[in-house]
């Protein structure tokens, strides 16, 4: 995936379904729907563009737990969970608030899994002894994996540990015991035989304990046999989902007596904004958990620095586009992205394509793990890669304007493509390899696209000078405006536009209130009335109706003459 084109894609695409699906032949309209799919911050915000550097390593190997090795040296944050969290050590409730692929999952699962073991070891393995709670099915089939995975990797674990799976969807299939791929989901077999981790959703929770049939999955639990409670993605859990949230784990401790103090509870989070948001963060947790929470129970990420990231690099590569750069930009030319990727490629690096050069690099290939890691250390040498970091630092910003800082350091004569260099850039990003961990991204990064609804839509009865009248959000529309806006409403076979409104008989101005025309129009109320607007030599169209003078500042309607009578 390349993200900064598929931003753009998705922008022109829009645009393009704005403009050949609502554009109107009616004169006066004519252009207002272009003008705005083409206006800047009118219907798109963004792109924006962030990038994240590597996470802190923790310096601690893969042999922090005693009885198994974690499949990759911790990071920092990952570290302070795992301190926090394990039944041996610190054995305390935290809150994980990290970004999209740092690992939040392992930050709780080796914990889980290393606490399990112990108590195998110690002649307690029935039970469950820990409960995983996701938002949506979708999330705990794919954990699930996670975790077959991470205890079929252990000869100390595999054969031992157990996992389950039990959401509302059933498999055709269901597994019936571990795999490599896949944990336990057959529901009887769970009855029979109670897993130690048991992943599942509030709402199967809430059937497995009032369900007679479900009753045997306890049958094992002693108070102090369940240890660890964890909910994925908390912060979706709001208003009266996370009341009912709240009530289920406080009857689940109930059903199984287990102390309040013996619970580890466990929330993972979205990154936090500020420092600000900790506080209420922790008091919510607090309210769902009935565990208390304070700031210092607060997890976060750790990142690298600009300067930690580039390392002692030196600048290796200028920028030196060829003539025919704009026709080697267009991704439009190309027939798949790893013929676009390997292009782009050797515009940034025209060297490395030299088949003379002394050390030459692997082939250029976006399916070859060798060139995406060497990409990554190449791109560390790049001179516009470095200039990009430095306005990058620390955050995100719009596409557009990056754009423009960075074609003050373009030879002059390719300035106008620096749009277009910006989006090759990025693809390159996208794909290159953090060469010091050859399985993650060079950077984590992230374009985001805001896209405003098309609702309250109005319009002017002002005639511009130069143009249709511009199509405006109602709400961005201040109260001591002078103009009077309605609302368009467009035929869906010829795309006639007209004004809609809300004139009252007794009335001789039109109502320009959008809840009283809305109310009008969806209770057939004969009052509601629709304006089509002539120009000065346009012959009246052949519809029924009659011809009035609308007053734009106003509203007043009358027969005829450009004074109004009731300004």
């Amino acid at each position: 995936m390349l993200p900064s084109l598929i931003a753009r894609e998705i922008s022109e695409g829009l645009k393009q379904y704005l403009i050949t699906g609502f554009e109107t032949p009616t004169p006066f309209f004519r252009g207002a729907f272009t003008a705005l799919a083409e206006q800047p911050g009118g219907l798109f915000k963004g792109p924006y563009l962030s990038l994240g550097y590597p996470f802190q390593p923790s310096g601690t190997g893969r042999d922090f737990f005693a009885g198994f090795e974690t499949e990759h040296p911790p990071f920092v944050h990952q570290e302070q969970a795992w301190r926090r969290l394990s039944a041996d050590r610190e054995a305390r409730s935290a809150l994980i608030a990290t970004g999209t692929g740092s690992g939040k999952t392992e930050c709780f699962l080796y914990p889980l899994l290393d606490y399990c073991l112990r108590e195998h070891e110690a002649g307690r393995p029935q039970g469950i002894k820990a409960i995983v709670i996701y938002p949506m099915n979708a999330l705990a089939n794919d954990q699930a994996r996670r975790f077959a995975a991470a205890i079929h990797a252990n000869a100390n674990l595999r054969g031992r540990l157990r996992a389950g799976l039990f959401v509302g969807t059933g498999d055709k299939t269901p597994n019936k015991s571990m795999t490599a791929d896949n944990i336990i989901s057959c529901r009887d077999a769970l009855r029979e035989a109670p897993p130690d981790i048991l992943l599942t959703n509030y709402k199967m929770l809430d059937y497995m304990l009032i369900r007679p049939r479900d009753r045997a999955l306890w049958r094992f639990n002693q108070p102090a046999t369940l240890r660890y409670l964890v909910v994925d993605e908390l912060h979706t859990f709001d208003g009266a989902q996370g009341t009912d949230l709240a009530c289920l784990l406080r009857r689940l401790r109930a059903r199984l007596q287990t102390p309040v103090e013996h619970i580890i509870a466990v929330g993972t989070s979205a990154t936090l904004g500020a420092e600000s948001e900790k506080g209420p963060l922790a008091h919510y947790a607090s309210q769902i958990f009935q565990t208390p929470f304070d700031e210092q129970s607060i997890i976060g990420e750790s990142r690298q620095s600009r300067e930690q990231f580039l390392g002692s690099e030196a600048i290796e590569y200028m920028f030196d586009p060829p003539d025919d750069l704009a026709e080697r930009l267009d991704p439009g030319r190309y027939s798949d992205p790893s013929s676009y990727l390997i292009a782009q490629y050797a515009l940034f690096f025209p060297d490395q394509q030299n088949p003379e050069q002394q050390e030459p690099g692997p082939k250029p290939e976006p399916d070859n793990p060798d060139w995406r890691v060497a990409l990554g250390r190449q791109l560390k040498q790049h001179i516009l890669f470095n200039n990009l970091l430095r306005r990058l630092d620390p955050q995100p910003r719009a596409l557009p304007e990056l754009a423009q800082e960075l074609a003050t350091v373009m030879p002059r004569r390719v300035r106008h493509l620096a749009d277009q260099v910006l989006d090759s850039l990025c693809a390159l990003i996208s794909c290159a390899r953090d060469p010091a961990k050859p399985q993650l991204p060079l950077l984590s990064l992230r374009t985001q696209l805001w896209v405003r609804e098309l609702r309250r839509m109005v319009s002017s009865t002002v005639a511009e000078q130069n143009g249709p009248p511009a199509l405006l959000f109602a709400d961005d529309l201040r109260q001591d405006r002078s103009a009077v806006h309605l609302p368009l409403v467009q035929c869906n076979a010829c795309h006639m536009t007209a004004w809609a409104g809300f004139k009252p008989a007794a009335q001789t101005c039109i109502n320009s209130d959008l809840r009283a025309i809305y109310s009008a129009f969806f209770s057939r109320n004969p009052d509601f009335v629709l304006l089509l607007p002539l120009l000065p030599d346009e012959p009246a169209p052949a519809v029924k109706g009659i011809i009035r003078w609308l007053c734009g500042g106003c509203g007043y309607l009358q027969g005829e003459g450009e004074q109004c009578q009731g300004c």
